[in-house]
């Protein structure tokens, strides 16, 4: 399956799935204590979320950030997380990101549980959408699954069902903190990224420019 195709079956997983997505944030406490990150986190000033889904982060997000965009590419995760408390004055927007370009820049651009769905191929291309989302002085911040959960979940690509059986393909990446921190750099990225007990949480910010 082509990277093209294994994308599209994604976001079919994710239409597919919202109804169900957020019972596993009742069933896992670790899930749940990690939502806790956006408190810990440098976010500040205009903030632009990446892949929202049903919003989990989005409330959290909207409360330390003097505006809010959310986007993600599904119409019914959008609408469950426009149903969320505290998302009065997000501006949602439906789009894939990886033909979306952004019409403003901000100060944040935040995407939890998403770099992992980014397969190789796409890499330097969505991370050029995130430096062009990026005004002068910004920086890019996410959270993710870490390497301890590969063993459970597969290498670069994940079977998923959804309740009623049916199989979706999906990219499923889990990074190590190192290594992401080098590859970000061959993009032209200078990135902290750590581990906090089974996930990875990371700021990013365009290097320097030589000189």
């Amino acid at each position: 399956m082509s990277d093209d195709d294994r994308l599209a079956e994604q976001i079919a997983y994710y239409r597919a799935r919202a109804p169900e997505y957020d019972t596993v944030y009742a069933e896992r406490a670790d899930l749940r204590e990690v939502l806790n990150v956006v408190d810990e986190v440098p976010i500040t000033g205009d903030v632009l979320e990446l892949a929202c889904g049903t919003g989990q982060w989005t409330p959290a997000l909207a409360a330390r950030a003097r505006s809010l965009t959310a986007l993600d590419s599904a119409p019914e995760t959008l609408a469950i997380a426009r149903s969320r408390p505290g998302v009065e004055d997000v501006e949602f927007v439906r789009a894939d990101v990886f033909g979306w370009r952004p019409q403003r820049r901000y100060d944040t651009v935040f995407f939890g549980f998403w770099i992992s769905h980014v397969p190789p191929s796409r890499m330097a291309g969505f991370w050029e959408v995130v430096g062009a989302a990026l005004a002068p002085g910004g920086r890019a911040v996410f959270v993710d699954e870490g390497p301890a959960e590969a063993y459970r979940e597969g290498l670069e690509k994940e079977i998923r069902h959804v309740r009623d059986g049916t199989r979706y393909e999906i990219v499923k990446l889990f990074h190590d903190p190192r290594a992401l921190t080098a590859d970000l750099a061959t993009l032209g990225w200078e990135a902290d990224v750590r581990e906090r007990g089974t996930f990875i949480v990371g700021t990013a910010r365009p290097a320097a420019a030589p000189g």
